[in-house]
């Protein structure tokens, strides 16, 4: 049985706050036309909802609302002169920010200011920051003591940061090209794959990137390259991210970037992102007729979570096999047989899947109408809804397929049917959070691992 192991990420429903602070936010949008219309074209042409774009609230200190934040479970994170940082620990929810001002704001998170105000024709914006520092805002509507503004955040979660030299921005450039030029496929001098000295050559990457960058900013901007990676090879997010960036919006939207991981390299794969600055949340085991478990991390300064996912055994769960090494074995489970025939997820293949917050039934209908189907769900509870679009079909390297068969981990004939139909490789993940609840489904997502076992044709 699926069960989560540790009990201090057990999360829970919080029907209360999420219900406040939605109602707190309707309220301030509905004061203000352009946000009003906002809201009805991020349905209408992205299906997502505003609130899930909401990065926080920004109240007056006499403000009814900032009253109530303890009381609702908030804990407050920043005191300082002329302001008050609140951040809820156990709910998904925006933070809110007091302070001495005339109004109350909402603030959407967007990859790029300059994006949305281009997008919305919006050049007369007041901007505040510049692009050499790590958080950029902007009013882009205001009516009464209401106003919206967005935020664009790159390795931070709070609201001031120093401009960079010019040093630092050439700094930046050249990691970020480094990055997007990483070599993700590495032989070991005959026909096989060297994932090892892949994943070394990842690490002196990152190691130089956090040296002259800081560990988070190099954590947000490694993981915007491997967005751009993995829509360049997943149709499903093309069609997704030109909807979102019509709005300006970009990829702000994502709930969690899942990858794939063989056993004898998930160690380096938890010790790669723990340079990146992640820590460890709760671990997941899908039962011994599902065969894998997943160590969920994140990274809060860059708001990035992890879902990492690899095969697992019954004895090997009360361990912590995120860092005790997982040796290889003979048999392998719909996790490592994908690693197999694709690579690890953090090298040639790319991420598994892109999960993003939006309107459950508007997004699966729109992007049907777009030509762009999703399986059948895999979570259809009250308060948290998931589904994958169809898989990303990719060829498959003969050499691959051929070193499988060799092994005895494929016969002969699903050897043929590789070679002939490719591989599910990359999904779009639909997902819609309610009540606050930040966890994930501990029971039917058992099901969807074995859906897109390649070996059953999963996915397609």
């Amino acid at each position: 049985m699926n069960r989560v192991l540790n009990a201090e990420f057990d999360w829970q429903r919080c029907p209360e706050v999420g219900r406040m602070v939605a109602k707190r936010v309707d309220r301030i949008i509905s004061d203000i036309h352009f946000a009003s219309c906002l809201q009805q074209r991020m349905l209408a042409e992205t299906g997502t909802r505003l609130i899930d774009w909401v990065d926080h609230l920004c109240l007056p200190v006499n403000d009814p609302f900032a009253a109530m934040v303890e009381e609702l479970g908030y804990i407050r994170a920043v005191h300082e002169a002329g302001q008050e940082v609140w951040r809820h620990p156990g709910a998904m929810v925006p933070a809110i920010r007091i302070q001495e001002q005339a109004t109350a704001d909402v603030c959407l998170k967007v990859d790029s200011v300059f994006d949305f105000l281009h997008a919305h024709q919006l050049d007369d914006g007041v901007a505040r920051g510049c692009p050499q520092i790590d958080v950029k805002m902007a009013i882009v509507a205001q009516a009464g003591s209401s106003q919206l503004a967005v935020i664009e955040r790159h390795g931070t979660s709070g609201f001031h940061s120093e401009s960079r030299s010019g040093q630092a921005e050439d700094a930046l450039a050249e990691h970020r090209i480094a990055f997007s030029n990483r070599k993700r496929v590495f032989r070991d001098g005959s026909s096989g794959y060297d994932e090892v000295a892949g994943f070394e050559y990842a690490m002196t990457l990152i190691e130089a990137a956090v040296e002259e960058l800081g560990v988070h900013r190099a954590c947000d901007l490694f993981f915007e390259v491997e967005r751009e990676y993995w829509q360049d090879r997943n149709h499903a997010a093309k069609v997704q991210k030109k909807r979102q960036d019509q709005l300006g919006l970009g990829w702000a939207n994502h709930d969690h970037h899942t990858y794939r991981s063989s056993r004898e390299c998930f160690s380096r794969l938890v010790g790669l992102l723990e340079r990146l600055g992640f820590t460890c949340r709760e671990r997941f085991y899908g039962g011994e007729e599902a065969g894998w478990g997943a160590q969920v991390l994140e990274q809060p300064h860059a708001g990035i979570v992890i879902f990492a996912d690899v095969d697992l055994s019954p004895d090997e769960v009360t361990g912590d096999f995120a860092h005790e090494g997982l040796t290889a074995r003979d048999e392998l489970g719909t996790v490592g047989l994908w690693c197999k025939l694709h690579g690890e997820a953090i090298m040639a293949a790319g991420m598994h899947h892109l999960e993003c917050q939006f309107d459950f039934d508007a997004a699966r209908t729109q992007l049907a109408d777009a030509g762009v189907q999703t399986m059948k769900p895999f979570t259809d509870f009250e308060y948290l809804k998931q589904a994958f679009t169809v898989g990303e079909v990719w060829s498959v390297d003969p050499l691959r397929v051929e070193a499988l068969c060799e092994q005895g981990q494929l016969n002969s004939d699903q050897g043929k049917k590789f070679l002939s139909d490719g591989s599910v490789g990359s999904h779009l993940e639909i997902l819609q959070r309610d009540d606050g609840y930040k966890g994930f489904n501990q029971t039917g997502i058992s099901e969807i691992i074995l859906a897109t076992d390649p070996r059953h044709g999963g996915g397609v």
